[in-house]
């Protein structure tokens, strides 16, 4: 049995002037967010065998508050190929997991994600609310029923676990006006 747990990086400031997409920053909603999201997996006890994340700005910063809220450090191995990683790249690297590593978290970005879940997901209630849209600082998890990574494919998940900074408190929820 393996357990994977894919995190989007939360919300990030587009109003700060930066040269690259890589470096924009979180804005204080996505900090209060990734809080949030941290409180909640010290809630449910989530703990990590291995941590993979894309080295962009708002994934370090969603990292470094997912932390704070969580009360622990979560030593991600930084991964450019996580950087806007589409299904298919994100699947290969879930193949090359440690085989050590019973559960699994990878941090990065969308659509990749969002797809992955998608790809990986058995039809069912949770898997509905990804199709409607996985938002920042969203956190998903999945069930394998197989000994090694190498073998996680297409349609052999089970969603677990879809939760949304708005499931923990409506003012995370998307901005009205």
């Amino acid at each position: 049995m393996k357990t994977l747990t894919l995190l989007r990086h939360a919300k990030s400031g587009w109003d700060d002037p930066v040269a690259r997409d890589f470096d924009r920053p979180l804005n204080p909603k996505g900090q209060r967010a990734a809080q949030a999201i941290g409180r909640h997996m010290r809630a449910l006890d989530l703990e990590f065998d291995h941590v993979a994340a894309s080295p962009a700005a708002r994934v370090v910063q969603t990292l470094e508050q997912i932390e704070a809220g969580y009360g622990g450090a979560l030593a991600p191995a930084w991964d450019q190929r996580l950087y806007l990683a589409s299904a298919a790249t994100l699947l290969d690297i879930v193949r090359e997991l440690p085989e050590g590593a019973g559960s699994a978290l990878l941090v990065g970005h969308n659509p990749g994600l969002e797809d992955l879940v998608l790809l990986l997901a058995q039809d069912g209630p949770l898997v509905e609310n990804v199709e409607e849209k996985f938002p920042t600082a969203s956190l998903a998890e999945l069930r394998f029923d197989v000994a090694r990574w190498e073998d996680a494919a297409p349609a052999t998940a089970e969603l677990i676990r879809f939760v949304r900074p708005r499931d923990l408190d409506p003012s995370l929820g998307p901005d009205r006006g």
